[in-house]
C-alpha cells in the first residue's frame, strides 16, 4: 500500500487537511474533512490564531496548487506519449505499404472496388482545386456570409472584373448558381426527406421499447409447458438436434464443443452434430479428437465433413438436414463455432414451443466476452445492444417477425421443411428461411433476457469483411424474395412491413443516405454554399439518433461522439456492398468467414475447471498431444506472419476530402458545418490507417 502522511499533524485541526498519497507517476489527493466551525467564526478568533489560520490555509492551498499542476503536467505526458504511439502507428503503415487492394482474400469486386474509389478520387482533386480557388479569392477581397453568396461581390465595378483570374472566378460562381446548385440541393432534399423517415421509423422502435419495459411485456412459455421440464426425465422433452457449423475455425472450437456438450438436457434427447468445413487438416484433426473426447464422455454427439464444400453454410447446413437420423428430431438448435449457450440454454428456449404449433422460431440474444477488448468492439456493442434490444425485440413482441440472426437459435424442423429448407442463393441464409417462413405464417419469438455469449471482430479488416457480406447479401435477398412477398397470401400491412420497412428503409435507405448525404453532399455544399444543408441536418438530429442508439447500452454513453462518427465512416463500406449486391456484383456471392480470437466467456472457464473428463481416450495414436501441439504452433506461426495492419484507400480519400471541405467552410465561417467535416475527416483518417481496431506490431 502506498504510503501516506499528513503535513499538518500537529496543531488544531482547522482548515482542510490533505492526505498526499504517493502514487507512481503520479499523486493522488484526498480531502478528509472540511472547514470546522472556527474558521467561519472570525470575529471570535484572537488575531494570532487568525494570522496563523490564514498562513496555514495559504500553505495548504499552495500545495493543492503543485499537486494540480503535478497532475496536469502528467495528463500532458500522457497525451504526448499517445501521439508519439500513433505517430510511430502512421510511419509503421505508410513504409509498410499494404493496402486493402494487396488483400487476397478480399470480398469486393476489383472493377467496382476500382470505379468507387476513382469516383472518390475526382471528388477529393476537385475539392482541391475549388479550395484553391476560393482561397485566392478570399484574399483577394471576395468575403461572404455563410452559406449564401452575396453576389453584388461578382462585378466589382460597373466595367467588368478586375483582372483574368477574378473573370475565372465569376464565371464558376455563375455556373455554379444556375447549373449545379440546383440538382446538388434536389438531391440533398431528397436524402433529407429519406433521413427524417428513418429517423422517425427508429424512434417509433425506441418508444415501442419503452413500452415494453414500461409494460414488462415478455415472452412466457405455457405454465404446464415449465412444470413438465421440472418434473423430470418424463416432463416435455422432445427431440433436438445441435448443429454447430464451423470452417477452419481453430480458435473456438472446443468452447463451443464443450459447451453444446454442457447443455443440460436428457441425453437420450440430444443429438449433436459438429458440421466441419475446414479444409486445413490440422483443425480437422483437432475438431475429430475433441469430438471423440466427448463421445467416450457418453455424449451423443457426432463429427461430419463434407468432400464437396459447396453453398458455405448453408450448403453445410442443408446437407446435415438430409442426414436420416434428422427424421426423429423435432427441433434444431443452431450455434456458430464461437457461440457458448450456458447450460439451461434449451430449458428456457423449447418450452415456448409447447401448445403453440405456429411458433416456427426462437432466438436469444447475442453477449459479447469480449466487448471491451479496444474501441471497434465497444462501438460494434452498442450497435448490437441496440438491434437486439430495440430492433428484434420491438419486431418480435408485436409483428412476431424478425430475421433469424444465424445463430443461438431453435427452430421448429416442420418450418423449415415447410419453408423450403436452406438455400444456398445468398449469403444471407438465416435471413432468407426467416422471409420464406413468414410468407408461410410461422411466428418468431424473441427472448431478451436469454444471453448466448460469443465474440464480435477485434480488427478492422474482419469487421469490413462481416459488414459487406451483412449488408450484400439483404439486397440479393430483396431482388430474389420481391415476387414471392407480393404474391404471398399475407395481410396488405405484413406485405408493407416486409418490402418497406424491413426491406427497403433499414437495408437499402440507411447506407445510401448516410454515404451520400454525410459523405458526398456536405463537403460539396462547402464548395457550392447556394445548396444548404441545415445544421439541425448535420448535427441535432444525427446526435439525438445516436444518443438514441446508445441507451440499451448506457455504460457506453461516453462513445456517443465516436460512435456517431464511426457509424458514417462504415457507411463506405456499407454502401459499397449494398450496391454490390442489389446489382448482383461478383463480390455479392462471396463468403469470407469472420476471423475469431478464441476469447472465452468466465462461465466457460468455471466449466472447465469444475467439469474435468472423466478418461482419457484409449487406444489413441502415440504422442499424438505431441503432433497436435507441434501442428497447432506451427500453424499459428504461419498466421501471426500473414497477420498485419493496413491502409484503406477510399477511408483515406473521404478523410482528405472532409478535411479539405472543412477548411473551405471556414471562409464562410460555418461553425457546426466546420466542426461536423473536421472530426468526421479524422474519423476517416484513424479508420483509413487502421488505427482503430487491433494493432498488430
Amino acid at each position: 500500500m502506498a504510503p501516506s502522511f499528513d503535513l499538518w499533524a500537529k496543531g488544531s485541526h482547522k482548515g482542510t487537511p490533505v492526505v498526499v498519497k504517493m502514487e507512481n507517476p503520479n499523486w493522488s489527493m484526498f480531502e478528509l474533512e472540511g472547514p470546522s466551525e472556527d474558521d467561519f467564526l472570525i470575529g471570535n478568533t484572537p488575531t494570532g490564531s487568525r494570522e496563523k489560520a490564514r498562513g496555514k490555509n495559504a500553505k495548504q492551498l499552495t500545495w493543492v496548487l503543485l499537486l494540480k499542476a503535478h497532475r496536469a503536467a502528467g495528463c500532458l505526458t500522457s497525451l504526448g506519449s499517445a501521439f508519439v504511439s500513433l505517430g510511430s502507428a502512421v510511419r509503421r503503415r505508410v513504409a509498410s505499404g499494404r493496402t486493402d487492394a494487396d488483400s487476397t482474400s478480399s470480398n469486393e469486386n476489383k472493377t467496382v472496388k476500382t470505379s468507387f474509389y476513382n469516383c472518390i478520387k475526382v471528388f477529393l482533386w476537385l475539392s482541391l482545386l475549388l479550395l484553391g480557388f476560393e482561397i485566392a479569392e478570399y484574399f483577394k477581397g471576395w468575403h461572404f456570409d455563410a452559406p449564401k453568396l452575396q453576389l453584388q461581390y461578382v462585378f466589382t465595378s460597373p466595367y467588368g472584373v478586375r483582372d483574368v483570374f477574378d473573370w475565372v472566378y465569376t464565371r464558376w460562381v455563375l455556373i455554379r448558381v444556375e447549373y449545379l446548385a440546383p440538382p446538388l440541393q434536389f438531391l440533398s432534399n431528397f436524402c433529407i426527406v429519406l433521413f427524417l423517415i428513418q429517423s422517425l421509423d427508429r424512434l417509433i422502435l425506441c418508444l415501442g421499447c419503452f413500452w415494453i419495459r414500461l409494460k414488462k411485456i415478455k415472452p412466457i412459455p405455457k405454465q404446464d409447458a415449465v412444470a413438465d421440464l421440472e418434473s423430470g426425465e418424463n416432463g416435455f422433452f422432445p427431440m433436438v438436434l445441435v448443429q454447430i457449423p464451423m470452417c477452419n475455425e481453430k480458435e473456438v472450437y472446443q468452447q463451443s464443443i464443450g459447451a453444446v456438450c454442457n447443455l443440460d438436457w436428457p441425453k437420450s434427447k440430444i443429438l449433436i452434430q459438429i458440421l466441419d468445413d475446414s479444409d486445413d487438416p490440422t483443425t480437422q484433426l483437432l475438431i475429430k479428437e475433441e469430438v471423440h473426447k466427448w463421445q467416450q464422455e457418453g455424449v451423443n454427439i457426432v463429427y461430419r465433413h463434407r468432400i464437396i464444400r459447396d453453398g458455405y453454410k448453408a450448403g453445410n447446413l442443408k446437407s446435415a438436414m438430409g442426414c436420416s437420423y434428422v427424421k426423429d428430431c423435432e427441433f434444431v438448435a443452431i450455434f456458430d463455432a464461437d457461440f457458448q449457450p450456458t447450460p439451461d440454454f434449451l430449458k428456457r428456449t423449447v418450452p415456448h414451443f409447447k401448445d403453440n404449433e405456429d411458433v416456427g422460431l426462437v432466438q436469444a440474444r447475442w453477449s459479447f466476452v469480449n466487448k471491451d477488448e479496444n474501441l471497434l468492439t465497444r462501438l460494434q456493442n452498442i450497435n448490437l445492444a441496440f438491434h437486439f434490444e430495440v430492433e428484434q425485440q420491438v419486431n418480435g413482441i408485436f409483428l412476431n417477425f424478425f430475421g433469424f440472426n444465424g445463430t443461438a437459435g431453435v427452430w421448429r424442423i416442420k418450418a423449415l421443411e415447410e419453408s423450403g429448407g436452406w438455400l444456398e442463393r445468398t449469403t444471407v441464409e438465416d435471413m432468407d428461411i426467416a422471409v420464406r417462413a413468414h410468407l408461410k405464417g410461422w411466428k418468431f419469438v424473441f427472448l431478451n433476457d436469454v444471453e448466448c455469449q460469443c465474440e464480435v471482430p477485434e480488427s478492422y479488416e474482419a469487421y469490413r469483411k462481416q459488414q459487406h457480406r451483412w449488408h450484400s447479401g439483404p439486397m440479393q435477398l430483396f431482388r430474389l424474395c420481391l415476387p414471392d412477398i407480393i404474391r404471398a397470401k399475407i395481410s396488405v400491412w405484413k406485405k408493407f412491413n416486409l418490402i418497406f420497412l424491413f426491406f427497403l428503409l433499414r437495408k437499402l435507405i440507411l447506407p445510401f443516405y448516410s454515404f451520400t448525404l454525410f459523405c458526398i453532399i456536405l463537403p460539396m455544399t462547402m464548395f457550392v454554399p447556394e445548396a444548404e444543408l441545415p445544421a439541425w441536418v448535420v448535427c441535432y438530429i444525427p446526435a439525438t439518433m445516436s444518443f438514441l442508439n446508445i441507451l440499451p447500452a448506457p455504460k457506453s454513453f461516453p462513445f456517443i461522439v465516436p460512435y456517431l462518427l464511426f457509424e458514417n465512416t462504415m457507411s463506405v463500406t456499407k454502401f459499397n456492398a449494398m450496391i454490390s449486391g442489389l446489382f448482383q456484383l461478383g463480390s455479392a456471392y462471396e463468403w469470407v468467414v469472420t476471423k475469431k480470437s478464441g476469447r472465452s466467456s468466465e462461465g466457460d472457464l468455471v466449466s472447465l475447471v469444475e467439469k474435468k473428463p472423466k478418461h482419457h481416450r484409449v487406444g489413441s495414436e502415440p504422442n499424438l498431444e505431441e503432433m497436435k501441439a507441434d501442428l497447432q504452433q506451427e500453424q499459428e506461426q504461419k498466421a501471426r506472419k500473414k497477420k498485419h495492419n493496413r491502409i484503406y484507400t477510399k477511408e483515406l480519400s473521404l478523410a482528405f476530402l472532409l478535411l479539405t471541405a472543412s477548411a473551405r467552410s471556414l471562409l464562410s465561417a460555418q461553425g457546426i458545418h466546420f466542426y461536423f467535416l473536421l472530426f468526421q475527416g479524422i474519423s476517416f483518417l484513424l479508420v483509413g490507417l487502421d488505427l482503430i481496431g487491433e494493432q498488430v506490431l
